[in-house]
Parts: structure tokens; sequence; C-alpha cells
């Protein structure tokens, strides 16, 4: 088999922490506060900047989970970025450490002193069901007040959003109520959605679309999404996502080389032979069903196919990571 090699990087971000305020249904990481409260150590920003730099990548955002849930942590990764002469685009955010005026001001001051000039603060249907509209407004003000520039995504949302009460939380069926049996589609047609994570839940709940299993296993391409670097992350565990395909991961040590098939036998496996090669695999060597006549996308089954792996097979590989995107699955699948 030819194995998969990461040669360069364009543009991507850095997860500082897996841990949230929040479970939002489309979060491609199924990050929640059920993950391990850990942050990013300056050693693992340093070495995961210096593998960044190597491949021809000087820039780059941050995002989580929620990275604001530790501002001082976030303040040291702001300034190892400095030193490493790294630019931090902006930050993603959440809101849902907003609070006050005050202590927002003072928070935002703070974070521009170390060099942070753009927040991307969530205006987002996802979002409100956890975090009320009011605080993402309280951020903006404050934004607006220190001179911290804000890149709103998506500010398209925003007036649907504030037909409803801001300071409290609203599911989804309230807008459905409101605006139609519609709307979900509408939400999936104007965001940006990577098929992984709770995405894949999202789309099977409301999208119609759907690929046989047969027309699945009878793909012969391999996965060259592994190889596409044009919006990657690196996690705080020193781990590349490749092609944002959550659940799998390579050690950012190991990029800029060939990757040993024997250290990364699944990605080897998805890179030359396809979601095929890798139902195949699974059938013959342990046993796996499929769940479904029919996936919204490869990723949906591949995804289906590594849960099994690791939460009914314990097949351990450093390449099936992080835990945690495992452990949501099983609790969800549990509960």
């Amino acid at each position: 088999m030819q194995p998969l090699k990461i040669s360069r990087l364009i543009s991507g971000g850095l997860i500082t922490n897996y841990n949230c305020s929040s479970i939002c249904r489309h979060c491609l990481y199924r990050c929640s506060p059920r993950w391990d409260n850990d942050y990013i150590s300056t050693d693992t920003v340093k070495s995961n900047l210096e593998t960044v730099i190597s491949l021809g990548c000087h820039s780059l955002h941050i995002g989580g989970g929620e990275p604001m849930l530790n501002p001082n942590k976030l303040i040291n990764v702001l300034d190892a970025a400095n030193e490493l002469g790294v630019s931090i685009e902006y930050v993603e955010t959440n809101s849902s450490w907003f609070h006050d005026h005050l202590s927002a001001l003072d928070m935002l001051r703070d974070l521009r002193a170390h060099g942070l000039n753009t927040l991307l603060v969530s205006i987002s249907p996802f979002h409100v069901e956890y975090i009320p509209l009011a605080k993402v407004k309280g951020v903006i003000r404050a934004c607006h007040q220190t001179g911290m520039n804000i890149f709103p995504w998506i500010s398209d949302f925003y007036d649907e959003l504030d037909k409803l009460p801001d300071d409290r939380k609203h599911k989804m069926q309230e807008y459905i109520d409101l605006f139609g049996d519609q709307w979900p589609q509408s939400v999936l047609n104007r965001y940006w959605l990577s098929t992984g994570g709770r995405t894949l839940d999202l789309l099977r709940t409301f999208s119609s679309r759907r690929i046989p299993l047969e027309r699945l296993r009878n793909s012969n391409h391999g996965c060259q999404e592994l190889t596409e670097t044009g919006h990657f992350h690196v996690d705080l565990y020193g781990y590349y996502i490749p092609g944002l395909c959550t659940g799998l991961g390579i050690q950012a040590s190991d990029l800029g080389s060939e990757l040993n098939p024997q250290d990364y036998p699944l990605i080897t496996l998805l890179y030359n032979n396809g979601i095929n090669g890798l139902l195949t695999f699974a059938e013959s060597e342990y046993g796996f069903k499929a769940k479904h006549n029919a996936y919204v996308a490869k990723c949906e089954l591949c995804a289906e196919i590594r849960a099994f792996l690791v939460n009914e097979k314990n097949v351990k590989s450093k390449e099936l990571h992080p835990q945690g995107h495992y452990d949501e699955i099983n609790r969800v699948a549990n509960s």
C-alpha cells in the first residue's frame, strides 16, 4: 500500500481543549462539558507550531471546545505564538463565558494586550440551544468598546434568532414552530458543515439525502480527503486531524514524512482503498454489521465502523484519536 504523506500545510487551526460549555448538535469534535478539563500546554503549543511552520503555514486560528473557558491558559497560547512568529487570525467563542459588561471588557483587554485582534463570535441556532443570545450580544458590545474585531459566524442567523426572547436558551423546535418545518433544511443550506462528529447525527435527522450501502461497498476510490490541508487542525494532545476526519489522528511529529502503515493501518487502508476497504476489513476481521441500508455520507459509515472497533471490540491504535470522541459516541448509544 502507498503510505500517506502530509508534506505541506496551507491554513488551519489549533484546538486548545475539547471541553466545552455546550453540546451542540453540529459539533465536528463532539465537544461537551463531559470531556476531561484538559487544556493545551505551552510545550505542546510550541511543538505544534514548530511543525506547522516547518510545513509552510505561518498563521492559525484557535478553537475548541471553548478556548475562553481558561483565559489565562489562552494567554499562554497567544504568547507562545507571538514568540514563534505565528499570527493568530482569530479565536472562536460561543460567548458562554460572558457574565457582565465590565468583566468582559477586562478579559478582552487582557487578550488584546497579548496580541489577539479578532474574535469569531458564534451566532448559531445550534449554540442558542445552550447559550442565550443575550450573551452573544454582550460579547459583541464589549468587542466594540475594546476595539476587538468581530468575525460573526453566521450573521445571517441573527435576525431570526432574535425573534425569540434573548435572555434564555431556545430549542430548535421553537424556531421550527416559528418559521416552519423547512427551517432546519434552510439552516443546513446556509452553514458550512463538515461531515463528521455530531453533524452526522444532525444530517440523519434533518436531511433526506442517503447513499445506499451497496454503492459505498462498490466504491473503489481511496479517501483523498485525508490529504486536504486547506483547513486543518492540530490539537492539545499533539495530534493532527487528517482531512478533518474526527476520531482519526496523526501525531504531529510524524507529519512531513511517509506514515508507517504499521503505526497507521486504518488511515493507510482508507487512503488506499477508501470506505469499501475499511468496511471489508471490519466485516472480515471483526464481524462488523452495518446498522443502516443507506448513509448520509461515506463518513457516517466510516465513523460507525471506527466506533464499533473502539467501543465494542476494544481495538487499540494511536490513530483512533482522541478517546474522548469515542466515549461521547458510546454515551449517546447507551443513553
